[in-house]
């Protein structure tokens, strides 16, 4: 039953970087990544929300350096992170001054693994040109790699006016829309070019068009995939919240994930207030899994629930599993090879539950209508025992660790 299917589809090849230790781009699985929230200027705060963000998942963790406070706290982050074992790749977010904090702070500098570059502030008019080849040449001169990120809130103004006078002058001028979407993929590839020109290797540089409109996302970066090889970070910027977002990020990355374009992903979820950070990680690992690209935790299939499913009984059980799995992946992550790709099944009643139950490593169906605490229990297709009673969740969580042990190879 275990294992992922292979997907069939073939990815844009991309020029493959080095981020830290992770691969972007060329054959290297796509990528997540997420962003802190936390000023920058708290180590200790920040350093805590990049641990939970990658023990959620985030393979590159991104950081705001806005400020002489934040370029100098982020080698103290690097140090913190490194003293609990947390090797994971951080980005600074560079806006507006980044040139001169690049200057002013070597050791944040070289503590980075990664720079966020946004050709729309780097600078303006004469500044803009020697301030972008100032970060350039810092990236040079410490061996990091840099995302040109173009942000449609953020674009470079000359440009698009250059670009509007332009196609006003067209027999059949196009939309403004069009226009725009031309002014992104022109910034980010000339920039790019403009980086080459200056010293940096095409291995250096990963290339981002944002925008917060599905449809123009997926045209943005299908142009940018014909343009050139560089390696592609996706995400649609200000998603928005809770479902809208999920769902606005999951339709445009997955129509461009199913056209083998992309290689790094983010979503870019607005927290709700207290809310968990590391839900853009999971939402960003569920896209990537459902679709067949890769495998982070054991997949969990239930059903939505019916006349027939009339208590609680099942909603819990199957509420409980699930936190219970996300809770012991980093554990079972390190220990065993492969129990990522583990697939369950809770189910509310007998009309699919048992056949869904078969087709999972394990799974479990309650009765339906009442939901009397009994349910089968089905490993490896063939139904094993019934679990009956009010411990029925730690019962199954009983049974699903017996299983990981015995099922998967030890890490050395």
């Amino acid at each position: 039953m275990t294992g992922l299917i292979t997907h069939a589809i073939e990815r844009r090849k991309s020029v493959a970087v080095k981020v830290g230790d992770v691969t972007v781009g060329g054959d290297a699985p796509i990528v997540v990544q997420s962003m802190t929230n936390t000023d920058t200027a708290d180590a200790d705060a920040t350093a805590q929300q990049i641990e939970d963000l990658h023990r959620a998942g985030s393979e590159i963790v991104r950081i705001t350096v806005d400020r002489e406070e934040a370029a100098k706290a982020v080698p103290h982050i690097k140090e913190k992170l490194l003293a609990r074992g947390v090797d994971v790749p951080v980005v600074g977010d560079f806006h507006y001054i980044g040139h001169k904090l690049l200057a002013d702070h070597p050791a944040c500098a070289e503590a980075l693994d990664k720079y966020r570059i946004n050709p729309g502030n780097v600078g303006f008019r004469e500044r803009r040109g020697t301030q972008f080849s100032s970060m350039i040449e810092a990236a040079i001169e410490f061996d990091k790699p840099v995302r040109i990120g173009v942000n449609w809130g953020s674009l470079d103004q000359e440009l698009l006016a250059h670009l509007m006078d332009e196609n006003g002058k067209l027999d059949a001028p196009k939309p403004a829309s069009d226009v725009m979407h031309e002014a992104l993929v022109v910034s980010a590839i000339e920039n790019a070019k403009r980086a080459e020109e200056l010293g940096l290797g095409r291995d250096k540089i990963i290339l981002s068009c944002k925008v917060s409109e599905v449809q123009s996302l997926i045209t943005v970066y299908d142009e940018m995939a014909k343009r050139g090889d560089y390696a592609l970070h996706l995400g649609l910027t200000e998603a928005g919240m809770g479902s809208k977002g999920i769902v606005a990020s999951t339709a445009a990355l997955s129509v461009l994930l199913q056209q083998g374009i992309g290689d790094t992903i983010r979503i870019s979820l607005t927290p709700e207030p207290g809310g968990d950070r590391t839900e853009e990680v999971v939402v960003a690992q569920q896209i990537l899994q459902t679709m067949g690209f890769r495998a982070f935790m054991p997949l969990v299939t239930s059903c939505p629930g019916c006349g027939r499913t009339t208590s609680t009984v099942f909603q819990e059980l199957a509420g409980k599993i699930q936190g219970y799995v996300r809770e012991r992946m980093p554990e079972w992550r390190m220990d065993y090879v492969g129990v990522e790709e583990m697939q369950l099944a809770v189910m509310g009643c007998i009309v699919n539950g048992p056949g869904e139950s078969k087709h999972a490593d394990i799974g479990i169906s309650l009765p339906g209508t009442g939901e009397s605490p009994a349910a089968p229990v089905f490993i490896d297709g063939e139904k094993r025992m019934t679990l009956r009673g009010e411990g029925i969740a730690e019962q199954f969580q009983k049974i699903v660790e017996d299983y990981v042990s015995d099922k998967y190879e030890r890490r050395d």
